[in-house]
């Protein structure tokens, strides 16, 4: 197992995340089998309780795990599958040290940070780097590992320690690093000082950096690159200027013009590796198309303009997955992609600032497609559901994601239905709740789902892989057609507490709203969609967490496609790739998801 440790100092947030991915991608383009890992030094268990507003979007994976949204670069940029442990948190780590102890494990000995719990990281790593995450079904040849914040954080020491350990433990050919600094510019000069430091600071806690990765909002100066090299003590072509660049996609080609690559493969000895030959063409084939589609980018002409109908767009982050999957469609249909972001609570009639209410419906009216994701809570729903009735009814293309699914559901019960409030709202919004364990059924529109338990926080939702089964007569679906009509299921990421009532599903189909996609059981609704609507879908599960930048996620594609009238063309071409076999997973699974779907959830 060889080892590449991405770590940060001066500042986090300088894009440690996507130097990880590319630095996996790059070792992907050899025919390498990859996987990830995500160190995080705070006490949560995991991210599944943390304020989007604050930490950023919750990111699900397969097994249900809610991890840090870094584990969804990896997975977008590699095209591999991870678990819940791939996401290591502090308070796991002390979680599992102390049931070790209660159970008597350490024979009485008093438990320490070292050895104890820097042996429990150090385990750990090297047991999930082992876990099989691609097609293959084999042990991968290099795992990324991923240090959260920055060197020197109080609650981030015993990982260090743990890494440095681990680095004393393999071979020296095994193991490198490589830290990502910041390089601000004062007064239009480039300054070094804060790299020197973080180096300094680093090496004086056992780890020595192999590449300096230095983030600066422009090209850096030779005699920048020569000054962090000469205090650093690297060599100059060791000293990697990643600048700004157009798109994020672009820094795997950034990394690579600099030869990138060719370090990690003198470092690690890459080159006694043997590598079959479908791989190393694989990887090849991966490289060529990555490079095809992402250097394309700065040359697209055509604009489609999209809005997001948020609530928590306080934190750039909050979206993340959201805003990559668009990303992703709007590549593949060679389209330049110009997001608009509108609070829900600015959109409704009794906001009392009337310019910015009237300048928010002004960007709905004209995008070209609208956007509501997922999200928890009463606040702004209203105007979530002014935005569905108007994208129902002026024929413009609307995506409603998890909760703007259930908002769909609400306003066409309520403008199309007549169904009176209270029970044309959701449990969730409805103060008065109904007791979950009365005998008699609440009778609201959307209501808590079994799996939810409203005294307990954190991994009680419907969370992970799960199967949507396509009903009958439903070929005329834009959304199934992109699928594959041929394919009877689908399997897509959920996190969800609430669903809708199955007692309404009769006479909202009467009225024209169709349930085209429901779960195993056909209690569950997942999928709604408009008949006589350009594009008119909601979705329970996150189909963003299955979009890939090779891959984009189905929902998102059409409903990219339809904002830009290009839905017929792109339908037919998706058809053409399944039928010629270059379409793997265009039926939800890919990556062994197949198999995963059946280890966790049958």
């Amino acid at each position: 197992m060889k080892y590449v440790l991405v770590s940060g100092g001066v500042i986090s947030g300088v894009g440690k995340g996507i130097i990880a991915s590319s630095a996996g991608l790059l070792l992907k383009t050899l025919g390498l089998k990859v996987s990830s890992i995500k160190i995080d030094p705070y006490i949560n268990i995991d991210a599944g309780t943390m304020n989007p507003r604050e930490h950023g979007e919750v990111y699900v994976l397969d097994d249900g795990g809610e991890v840090d949204l870094d584990l969804g670069n990896y997975e977008r940029y590699l095209n591999i599958t991870l678990a819940r442990d791939n996401n290591i948190t502090l308070g796991k780590i002390y979680k599992r040290v102390i049931e070790r102890e209660r159970n008597g494990d350490y024979l009485g000995k008093t438990v320490q940070v070292v050895p104890h719990v820097t042996a429990e990281i150090e385990e750990w790593i090297t047991r999930v780097a082992k876990k099989p995450t691609d097609d293959t079904g084999e042990v991968p040849d290099v795992c990324i590992i991923e240090l959260g914040g920055t060197i020197g954080d109080i609650e981030g020491m015993a990982f260090v320690e743990a890494l440095c350990e681990l680095r004393r433990n393999v071979p020296r050919e095994d193991f490198m690093q490589i830290h990502v600094s910041y390089v601000p510019i004062v007064h239009h000069e480039q300054k070094t000082k804060p790299t020197q430091m973080a180096i300094k600071s680093v090496r004086s806690y056992g780890l020595i950096p192999d590449l300096i990765a230095c983030r600066c909002d422009e090209a850096l100066h030779q005699a920048t690159i020569d000054k962090v090299a000469r205090f650093c003590q690297v060599r100059v072509p060791n000293v990697l200027n990643v600048r700004d660049v157009p798109s994020t996609y672009q820094v795997p080609i950034l990394l690579h013009e600099q030869n990138m690559l060719q370090m990690m493969k003198d470092t690690l000895q890459l080159d006694s590796m043997t590598i079959s030959p479908a791989l190393v063409q694989k990887g090849e084939q991966i490289w060529a198309t990555w490079k095809n589609l992402c250097l394309g980018l700065e040359g697209l002409t055509k604009d489609v303009e999209i809005v997001l109908v948020g609530k928590y767009l306080d934190n750039a982050d909050s979206y993340l997955s959201v805003i990559k999957s668009l990303e992703h469609a709007a590549m593949k249909c060679k389209l330049n992609l110009k997001m608009e972001y509108v609070d829900s609570e600015h959109l409704e009639i009794t906001h009392s600032d009337r310019k910015v209410y009237h300048e928010s419906w002004a960007k709905v009216c004209n995008a070209s497609g609208i956007l509501v994701p997922g999200g928890f809570g009463h606040r702004g729903t209203e105007g979530m559901i002014a935005v569905a009735k108007w994208a129902r009814e002026h024929k413009k293309p609307y995506l409603g994601i998890c909760l703007g699914m259930q908002i769909a559901v609400i306003e066409f019960a309520r403008s199309v239905c007549n169904i009176p409030l209270p029970q044309a709202t959701s449990q969730e919004f409805d103060e008065n709740k109904v007791d979950k364990n009365a005998e008699k059924n609440d009778d609201r529109l959307i209501i808590s789902m079994l799996e939810h338990n409203p005294g307990q926080m954190g991994g009680t939702m419907r969370l992970g892989l799960r199967p949507t089964i396509w009903q009958p007569n439903t070929e005329w679906s834009k959304l199934r057609a992109l699928y594959g009509l041929e394919n009877e299921s689908i399997n897509e990421r959920h996190r969800h507490r609430y669903e809708v009532n199955p007692a309404y599903i009769e006479q909202l189909q009467e009225q024209g709203l169709n349930f085209i996609g429901k779960d195993e059981s056909g209690v569950r609704q997942e999928i709604i969609e408009l008949k006589d609507h350009p594009w008119f879908v909601g979705v329970q599960f996150h189909p963003e967490y299955l979009s890939r930048v090779l891959e984009p996620s189905k929902p998102y594609l059409g409903f990219i496609a339809a904002s830009a009238g290009v839905l017929k063309g792109i339908t037919e071409a998706e058809q053409s790739a399944r039928s010629s076999g270059h379409n793997a997973g265009s039926n939800g699974l890919s990556n062994g998801h197949t198999a995963l779907f059946h280890e966790v959830v049958v």
